[in-house]
């Protein structure tokens, strides 16, 4: 029989989720952290691989830039992404690793609502929701692997085709390229490779928006995992996610008063996931609660993501 793959494609990552809202600093995030979780430096061995993730995220409270929570404003959100990836991977003989070949079509739906309290004359609120397709996604990656460890680095770029318009906060498209600079890692404790742990880096850095002439400030997000795998089919542990902006925003139409605000946010969660070999699918549950937001809205993240082997 063939050797049971139950490690997540995590280095190939869920894109097109992106969540803002009409007061938010052009945070210009393409990416959206807390999908891959543990295992989340390991890339799966060669095959062909779909993966459909499906994320639901929350959201009711929206920080300041100094972290405190903005009383002013009646503010929720919510998004449901239903993202479809394709993957192939194959052996690279000259290097002793392999190289994959990824795609990602993301579908979503985002509910934003927003008033102002009390009620500002001449500031109209938000009351939006859109389903529509996002930014997609092709990324190329290198992994290798030790006999305690698992690495990749990898290069990839978001597509501005989605539906977009700057009045509608709930349209998922970007209007901007987005370059993803990807590496990361996973040590193994012990021989059998029963605990792990894990880190997954990813740097994006943008062009700028032609409808509000933005150049949104760069973007670094760090993701990481602890697990243990159980019966050879179970994963079960510990993740969270750190996101910062690490540049400022550029360009004409950049506001002067929010030029400096950079956002950022912390998650941590639980993860199980289950491997099914008569199916070879892949089961994984996450969720993660947010923290320590600035400049941005502060809520949760759940997501449900198979993974089939061909």
């Amino acid at each position: 029989m063939k050797k049971i793959v139950f490690v997540l494609l995590v280095c190939l990552s869920l894109t097109g989720l992106m969540i803002s809202t009409a007061v938010a600093a052009e945070n210009g995030i393409h990416y959206v952290s807390g999908i891959e979780g543990i295992k989340c430096g390991t890339l799966p061995g060669p095959g062909t691989y779909y993966k459909m993730y499906n994320a639901f995220y929350q959201a009711d409270t929206f920080k300041r830039n100094n972290g405190d929570t903005e009383t002013d404003l009646d503010f929720d959100l919510t998004v449901f992404a239903n993202v479809h990836r394709f993957v192939w991977i194959t052996e690279s003989p000259k290097t002793k690793g392999n190289f994959a070949l990824g795609a990602i079509v993301p579908l979503q739906y985002t509910d934003i609502s927003l008033d102002f309290l009390p009620a500002q004359p001449g500031v109209d609120g938000v009351d939006e929701d859109t389903f529509a397709v996002g930014d997609p996604y092709a990324e190329f990656i290198f992994s290798w692997n030790g006999a305690r460890y698992d690495s990749a680095l990898g290069v990839g770029l978001f597509i501005p085709i989605g539906k977009y318009d700057q009045d509608d906060p709930s349209t998922p498209g970007e209007d901007m390229w987005t370059c993803m600079l990807n590496f990361s890692g996973t040590y193994y404790f012990d021989h059998e490779k029963t605990w792990s742990a894990s880190i997954l880096g990813r740097h994006e850095i943008h062009t700028e928006k032609s409808d509000t002439n933005i150049k949104p400030g760069q973007n670094f997000h760090f993701e990481w995992g602890v697990g243990k795998t159980l019966g050879r089919i179970w994963d079960v542990g510990a993740i969270g996610y750190c996101q910062w902006q690490v540049t400022d925003d550029s360009g004409s139409g950049v506001d002067p008063a929010k030029k400096n605000d950079r956002a950022q946010v912390y998650a941590v969660g639980p993860e199980v996931s289950v491997f099914l070999p008569p199916y070879k699918l892949q089961i994984s549950l996450r969720s993660l609660v947010e923290f320590d937001a600035e400049d941005r809205q502060e809520g949760n993240i759940t997501s449900l993501v198979f993974t089939k082997i061909f």
